[in-house]
């Protein structure tokens, strides 16, 4: 850390003895070794929280570029690399065909009936019913109901 020469120790040595005291010496000495061994211990900690923190920060980077990595996909590369319009995909589609049961005409509903009104004498009477049947069919019927008068 820092760069201290034999002789620049051995200067600070001689001027230390000289003031302090051959005395004194020893124990100064050893309360700059404790001060010193503190400081080492607080150069660690900070040194291995500034550690951590990166080792951290890495951490974050590498669990970034991994969510990165695991949502990579080679499909959806592809297809944008070749087709990044979708072009080709409606081409080769196939066409939609109408489903012949959704689009059936749906049966229409009749409203409610309504009670018809009272009929009044002055009436006229209901409409006959248009006939439906076929022309050979009709004179057989008419003759049919005509025996049934007769029988009667």
């Amino acid at each position: 850390m820092f760069d201290f020469a034999w002789s620049e120790l051995a200067l600070i040595a001689v001027v230390a003895l000289i003031v302090i005291g051959p005395k004194d010496l020893p124990r100064v000495l050893k309360t700059a070794g404790i001060w010193v061994r503190k400081a080492r211990g607080i150069a660690r900690e900070f040194q291995g929280s500034l550690e951590q923190m990166v080792r951290e920060a890495e951490l974050d980077d590498v669990k970034k570029n991994l969510d990165k990595a695991a949502g990579f996909s080679f499909d959806d590369e592809v297809k944008k690399t070749i087709d990044p319009r979708g072009e080709i995909e409606q081409a080769l589609a196939p066409p939609e065909l109408p489903h012949p049961l959704a689009d059936a005409p749906k049966p229409e509903e009749k409203p409610a009936e309504t009670p018809a009104p009272a009929p009044d004498k002055k009436a006229a009477p209901p409409p006959a019913e248009p006939a439906t049947q076929k022309p050979g069919e009709a004179e057989a019927s008419t003759s049919l109901a005509s025996g049934k008068k007769e029988a009667r």
